[in-house]
């Protein structure tokens, strides 16, 4: 199936197909402590050998791969180990105690241990990092969550992230970092700065670029997030609900910040 045709269902208007850039808003839902949260970056080879002209750095078919690809990276330092308390319920401990950078109630908001019954395996925890990081656009685009592959760790994580993909067009929301934790015998340890996870967009015609532009979290998109907000809680199914989504969205809701 083309790609083209994954959008039919989303796309429903007569007006001739769009050419040029897919423009990409990117903003924090919340502001407070924004420094903390780097901009997203374009993965790129731009260090690597292109001085010969059969370089797999200088291969259309890679740049083009790389070109849809922006990298998040670790906001701050974490170091958590898996454990049950004395009634066998599962829990976290902080191993950083009082070394940790971020204080204890900062990161109790941030960081959530699943409920036991909803695990994908029973043997295999699954965690959370709620994160600020809100994708928007007005053009008919899916983004996709998955692991940094493209970058070399020295130490493996001990599980899997979770992935995911949705429609940013109609169905915006703040990203959260899901991990399912396959040894549980060792440690997770993420390190500020270091590559964490991808986002990828897909765009309709598939040929067109990306442009990622910084947004502003105006009172028309504020609203329609809360519109959307916690529908998880409800309904099992959300993508049943990008129809609805999409009927009440208004027309615009990317808006590029202006620098002066």
């Amino acid at each position: 199936m083309a790609l083209s045709d994954w959008f039919k269902e989303d796309d429903q208007t007569t007006e001739p197909p769009r050419t040029g850039p897919v423009q990409i808003g990117w903003l924090l839902s919340e502001p407070k402590s924004g420094v903390v949260y780097a901009p997203p970056e374009r993965v790129r080879s731009a260090e690597v050998n292109r001085n010969h002209a059969k370089s797999a750095s200088r291969c259309p078919a890679i740049i083009n791969m790389e070109s849809r690809y922006f990298m998040i990276r670790v906001p701050f330092d974490m170091h958590l180990r898996f454990m049950r308390d004395k009634d066998g319920k599962p829990a976290l401990r902080n191993m950083l105690g009082d070394k940790s950078p971020v204080r204890a109630n900062i990161l109790n908001k941030k960081l959530h241990l699943t409920t036991e019954k909803e695990w994908r395996y029973k043997d295999r925890p699954t965690i959370q990092v709620s994160l600020p990081y809100l994708f928007v656009t007005d053009e008919p685009t899916y983004m996709t969550q998955l692991a940094a592959f493209m970058h070399y760790s020295k130490v493996p994580l001990p599980g899997t992230i979770f992935g995911g993909r949705f429609a940013i067009h109609n169905w915006p929301r703040p990203l959260m970092w899901a991990f399912e934790w396959h040894d549980t015998s060792q440690d997770l340890i993420l390190k500020r700065g270091d590559p964490w996870f991808y986002v990828q967009f897909e765009t309709t015609p598939q040929d067109r670029t990306v442009s990622l532009i910084e947004a502003e979290l105006t009172p028309e998109l504020s609203k329609h997030l809360e519109h959307i907000a916690a529908a998880v809680n409800y309904v099992s199914q959300t993508f049943s609900l990008f129809k609805d989504a999409e009927r009440v969205r208004p027309k615009v809701l990317l808006k590029p910040v202006v620098r002066k």
